[in-house]
């Protein structure tokens, strides 16, 4: 009889290195690292408001903030529909919101749709920081694809985008 305290009995697995290099974790590390050079990119671009780019240099803006970068529509959001298309949680992206409205990347205007609604549109220094996560983004992919090949980048990108569309 087993005790309630521990672990149902399993066969014995001699190998698990599979736990560090399986292909969700390598693309878990891989993201995180494209991101990080994304954010190091834009912290030095010499076109992002300087009071932005002290932010992202000293590690105050996160991949998490690049949600709304990702996902705001050019013509402006609903702040749970930005959250959907970001797959967070509406109290989160509000919260992210809070804070690009507090560095002037986004505001919050009435939508002219709905009175009692609010969009989140970028501002004239959010637009810049979006030219600039463009340049970054291009730049980051580039370096990717020099470090990687670029025939094994192409391979990667349509496993991806057929992987992430559940086809």
């Amino acid at each position: 009889m087993q005790s309630p305290l521990t672990a149902p009995s399993t066969p014995e697995v001699a190998d698990t290195g599979w736990r560090q290099t399986h292909l969700g974790r390598l693309l878990g590390h891989a993201m995180r690292r494209f991101d990080a050079r994304v954010l190091y990119l834009m912290a030095h671009d010499t076109e992002v408001p300087l009071a932005l780019s002290n932010l992202a240099s000293r590690g105050q803006v996160s991949a998490a903030h690049i949600h709304i970068t990702r996902h705001l529509s050019l013509n402006g959001s609903r702040l749970v529909d930005l959250a959907d298309q970001a797959g967070m949680s509406k109290q989160a992206m509000g919260k992210l919101v809070d804070q690009c409205e507090a560095w002037g990347l986004v505001t919050r205007d009435t939508d002219p749709l709905d009175g009692r609604a609010k969009l989140v549109c970028f501002t004239r220094d959010g637009l810049s920081w979006l030219r600039a996560f463009q340049r970054a983004v291009l730049q980051a992919e580039a370096e990717m694809r020099e470090h990687i090949g670029a025939d094994v980048a192409t391979v990667i990108a349509l496993g991806l985008e057929a992987y992430g569309s559940g086809s």
